[in-house]
């Protein structure tokens, strides 16, 4: 598997990023993020044919990862199975990727910066 970690600068964050600190990412809080975001450059569906490309980045080490599916191909939406072995806490009985370390976010990767869901919705509306 891929789990190429990418050098990309970081975006300037003109707001928080909007996981609360000790969240940690589940296809739940995916879920809900989507949903709060639902039609804005926030969701790769909205901001895709702007450029944009889902990813995560480790806060701590600002480590960026594209979203993979578990076989390594890019993924067009926000994926925990590709990620590296290093950013999951917690897997399901089928392996499935449950639980992710609390200093992982969603966000995008676009002309070589990291932006978070709200940054990137920013940007797509701009």
């Amino acid at each position: 598997m891929n789990t190429q970690i990418l050098s990309y600068q970081i975006k300037p964050a003109s707001h928080e990023v909007n996981q609360p600190i000790g969240v940690v990412l589940n296809q739940q809080v995916l879920k809900d993020q989507n949903r709060q975001f639902r039609g804005t450059g926030g969701v790769s569906q909205v901001n895709r044919s702007s450029g944009f490309s889902p990813a995560f980045q480790d806060t701590r080490t600002g480590n960026i990862y594209l979203s993979r599916f578990a076989n390594g191909r890019l993924a067009p939406m926000h994926i925990l199975d590709g990620l590296p072995e290093a950013m999951i806490t917690k897997r399901t009985d089928s392996g499935q990727v449950s639980e992710t370390l609390e200093s992982l976010v969603a966000g995008f990767v676009c002309d070589g910066c990291f932006y978070t869901r709200e940054q990137a919705a920013i940007a797509v509306k701009q």
